[in-house]
């Protein structure tokens, strides 16, 4: 492969509300259609509950939830990014999945602090493209649930 090729990343993005957001291709495992979801009593409110993926039981996170965004902004069907790393199998609720893009690694832009802050340092940065910005998920942040550790020291 040519060395233009490693000046570049790819993302597989997608859509909450009008923003556009992506993982990393290596960590997307799949994009598949609305599943039938097992709720988790008690669980946290970003939690949406658990899907069977061929015999594995994934959690199923609500991404709009966990990055605090209005619930009024997603109003197509919800699609399942299942996202993976050496530790775990995730499914993130998602709107109208994109393209996978590819950008030159030296337009990325890291988020101030105070706004990585107020992400929950899901978001790590964005990309400049010629329709907008594509913001940049970290997938383990964006998995960490808090609300977990909160509720357990309130009880």
């Amino acid at each position: 492969m040519g060395r233009g090729v490693d000046k570049k990343k790819q993302f597989c993005t997608f859509y909450l509300g009008d923003r556009l957001y992506g993982f990393p291709v290596e960590e997307v495992q799949e994009v598949i259609h609305e599943q039938a979801i097992t709720h988790v009593p008690l669980a946290p409110a970003v939690v949406r509950g658990l899907i069977n993926l061929r015999g594995k039981i994934v959690t199923v996170i609500d991404l709009q939830k966990r990055l605090g965004l209005d619930a009024e902004l997603q109003a197509s069907p919800e699609m399942n990014l299942v996202v993976r790393n050496d530790e775990s199998t995730v499914s993130f609720l998602v709107g109208p999945v994109g393209d996978v893009v590819a950008v030159e690694k030296a337009a990325f832009e890291e988020l101030p602090e105070p706004l990585r802050e107020e992400s929950q340092k899901a978001v790590v940065g964005v990309y400049k493209l010629p329709s907008g910005l594509l913001h940049v998920l970290d997938a383990q942040c964006s998995a960490q649930i808090e609300e977990v550790k909160t509720r357990a020291l309130r009880d």
